[in-house]
C-alpha cells in the first residue's frame, strides 16, 4: 500500500514524514491547531498539501469511546485522539500513529495500523485509574482528558490518580 491510499495520520506523522508522503492522507480539523502550537510554518504548508480533513461520524465516536471506557485508555486519550481512532475505524483506513493508547484500541478493533517513527505495541493492554495513596480504583473517565498527563486527585485522600496496568 503506498502511504497517503485510506492513511488517517496522527500528529506525529504530520511532523515527522516528509511531506511528499502526506498528500491524499485523512486527517481531522483540531490537529491543524496542534500543529500550529508546534510549528505554524509546517501547519501552513500541511493545509496547503491536499489532505483531506474529514470528521468521524457520530456512531464510530460512540463505538470507540465504549471500548476506551472498557479498556481503560479514555482516561489518558485526548478528544483529537479518539477522533483520529475513530475515523479510521468509520473509513476502514489504515491508522498511523506512534500513540500506544490509539494502537491498542485499534488493536481492540481488529483495525489495521502501523506506526510513525516508533516500533509500535505488541500486546494490547487495559487501565485502571489508580489512586498512589490509598490505591483506591477508580472508573475510567467516560470523555477524552483534555491533557494528557494531568489526571485529577482523588477524593478519599487528596493524592495524585495515575494509570496503571491492570
Amino acid at each position: 500500500m503506498n502511504m497517503g491510499d485510506g492513511m488517517v495520520l496522527d500528529t506525529s506523522a504530520l511532523i515527522s514524514w516528509p511531506l511528499s508522503e502526506l498528500n491524499g492522507s485523512m486527517i481531522v480539523n483540531s490537529q491543524i491547531a496542534e500543529l500550529e502550537k508546534f510549528s505554524p510554518t509546517r501547519a501552513q504548508i500541511i493545509q496547503s498539501l491536499g489532505l483531506i480533513i474529514s470528521e468521524p461520524s457520530r456512531d464510530s465516536i460512540s463505538e470507540v469511546s465504549k471500548l476506551a471506557v472498557e479498556t481503560g485508555d479514555m482516561s489518558g486519550i485526548s478528544q483529537t485522539d479518539l477522533s483520529l481512532v475513530a475515523l479510521a475505524y468509520s473509513k476502514g483506513a489504515v491508522l498511523v500513529t506512534d500513540d500506544y493508547r490509539m494502537q491498542n484500541l485499534a488493536e481492540k478493533l481488529e483495525m489495521e495500523w502501523m506506526a510513525v517513527v516508533m516500533e509500535g505495541i505488541s500486546e494490547t493492554w487495559e487501565w485502571e485509574l489508580r489512586c498512589i495513596g490509598c490505591g483506591t480504583v477508580f472508573d475510567s473517565h467516560e470523555k477524552p482528558s483534555h491533557k494528557k498527563r494531568e489526571m485529577e486527585e482523588c477524593i478519599n485522600c487528596g493524592s495524585s490518580l495515575r494509570l496503571r496496568k491492570k
